[in-house]
């Protein structure tokens, strides 16, 4: 019987990418777990609408488990509704969480703990992956993406809004990780191999926010 197990989902490429390589490996995905800032009903740092991460996830074809936290939220308050979440997966025989991360071992370590005081487990497809080959290898699988969020500090704000493809990595500069890996940006994927159908939208209004990341907001076209 196939193991149960839950992914983080933003979803972004690192995401699809990690959800496209759980199912090549047989896992059951019960769930995307998906942190929604409240204020906005957008996804945390990705700044996508909940409608259309709801779009995304039923072409998926999977159960969607929101995190509702506020736009200010702690650590204190983000770790205990996380906590909530998994352990109610975990009274339902689930024991791993699954995440997109590359490399940025402490983030992994952090995860790690977390979830080890909870008796589960950590998954990581992607792990240690390179990261050029992984962007290549998004492309050439079909999965189409689009940059929603660009932290100005790391790379140019005109990005925002931009296809992830062949063109967007060739202008990238070269202090920029080709997924993105450091924060440098985020983004939307709205088809590929994994989906049953495209999510439709339209670019809308590009807002600078912090002084610092630029979102470019997607409108869903139904």
């Amino acid at each position: 019987m196939a193991e149960k197990i839950i992914l983080s989902w933003s979803g972004g490429k690192d995401s699809s990418l990690a959800l496209y390589e759980l199912q090549k490996q047989g896992y059951e995905v019960s769930a995307l777990l998906t942190t929604i800032t409240e204020d906005y009903d957008r996804i945390s740092m990705h700044g996508v609408r909940v409608s259309l991460l709801e779009k995304q996830v039923q072409s998926l074809g999977l159960n969607l488990e929101r995190v509702l936290i506020p736009k200010d939220a702690s650590n204190e308050i983000y770790e205990s509704r996380m906590r909530e979440l998994l352990l109610k997966y975990k009274s339902r025989g689930v024991s791993s969480v699954a995440f997109g991360d590359i490399f940025l071992e402490d983030l992994k370590k952090y995860r790690e703990e977390k979830l080890s005081r909870l008796n589960m487990r950590g998954v990581f497809p992607l792990w240690k992956q390179n990261t050029n080959l992984l962007a290549k290898k998004f492309i050439d699988l079909g999965f189409k993406a689009v940059v929603t969020c660009v932290d100005s500090t790391m790379l140019d704000g005109s990005f925002a809004g931009q296809k992830f493809d062949e063109n967007f990595l060739a202008s990238l500069p070269p202090s920029c990780d080709p997924c993105g890996e450091n924060g440098e940006f985020h983004s939307f994927v709205y088809d590929g191999p994994i989906f049953r159908k495209q999510i439709s939208f339209f670019i809308g209004e590009k807002v600078l926010r912090d002084n610092r990341f630029y979102f470019c907001d997607l409108v869903p076209n139904d």
